[in-house]
């Protein structure tokens, strides 16, 4: 049985340097692994029976497209949980810009377990590229803007801190990571609380201290924010129009971040960079992402 032990160093360093949890790594790449051998007793049918146990290849992974690669160390961990007594090179770093046909990583190692690791591998990999590279579109699409992209907890379930470690990769800014790095008060809280001002009381009287969004949908709504002695810490400006957002902007005179949201496109980018807000909010980077393309070939020695 292999353990996040058998992870080399080096590669659990990068882990670790990231930001990342390496036992949530492993965890995540043990039940994905679990989900192609749900059968412990039984080994992959397919690998098994066309490759000897002791025969030992070349995997090279390359991409098929131009983007931003992330999650590579996450990837090269599925070879040494399914025990390919694997070697790892040539592994780019995260956040890395590739052209299409540049190889990100090399595995050698025994064959048949590097078979059975293939597809985990390249699941997480493709995802967290897709998200980097989407991630790196906005942060293009933004430039020479003092906007910057967030994320959101739109997020797949259990995969939370790897996608927003690739929106990290892509040159985005983590949102909250939870309910309770920040409390943000939207409009279902509103009308359960009785207004704005009385959830943001409620709030600071239960939870000093705590860094509170409000969210609004008009100008008065920004307006009635502005003139207590503390405003909240972040404003979200919801589903205004590029008009709007740049009034918002003039009256709050740098005095609260500001944080569009609702109605995002990318095509709309440079016109909300163009308004002055803070930051844009970006569901899609993490739960409507497209995967980006990364292969895996065996090296043919016999030519």
């Amino acid at each position: 049985m292999t353990s996040i032990d058998d992870v080399p160093s080096d590669v659990r360093a990068d882990l670790a340097a990231s930001g990342l949890d390496e036992d949530h790594v492993w965890d995540v790449v043990r039940r994905a692994l679990a989900e192609d051998l749900p059968d412990a007793r039984m080994d992959d049918p397919t690998s098994a029976s066309t490759i000897s146990s002791e025969a030992r290849g070349e995997a090279v992974l390359a991409a098929r497209e131009p983007g931003v690669v992330a999650g590579l160390g996450v990837a090269a961990t599925a070879f040494f949980a399914v025990g390919a007594d694997a070697t790892v090179t040539d592994r780019v770093a995260d956040g890395t810009r590739v052209a299409k046909g540049d190889v990100v990583m090399r595995v050698e190692g025994l064959t048949q377990r590097m078979l059975v690791a293939e597809r985990t591998a390249l699941n997480l990999a493709c995802h967290l590229s897709g998200i980097a590279t989407a991630t790196a579109r906005w942060v293009e699409a933004l430039e020479g803007s003092p906007t910057r992209v967030l994320d959101t907890r739109k997020t797949l379930p259990g995969l939370r801190a790897l996608q927003k470690y690739a929106v990290r990769c892509g040159g985005g800014v983590n949102h909250r990571s939870s309910l309770q790095d920040m409390a943000m008060v939207k409009d279902n809280h509103v009308i359960a609380a009785g207004g704005v001002l009385p959830a943001l009381e409620a709030i600071r009287g239960r939870h000093p201290g705590l860094p509170v969004e409000v969210e609004v949908t008009t100008l008065d709504q920004l307006d009635e924010l502005l003139a207590l002695p503390e405003p909240p810490e972040r404003i979200l400006l919801d589903n205004m129009t590029d008009e709007l957002m740049a009034d918002a902007v003039r009256r709050t005179a740098g005095r609260v971040p500001l944080e569009a949201s609702g109605g995002i496109t990318l095509e709309r980018a440079a016109r909300i960079g163009a308004t002055g807000v803070d930051f844009v909010s970006v569901g899609a980077l993490t739960h409507s992402v497209v995967v980006f393309d990364i292969g895996l070939d065996l090296v043919d020695r016999s030519a």
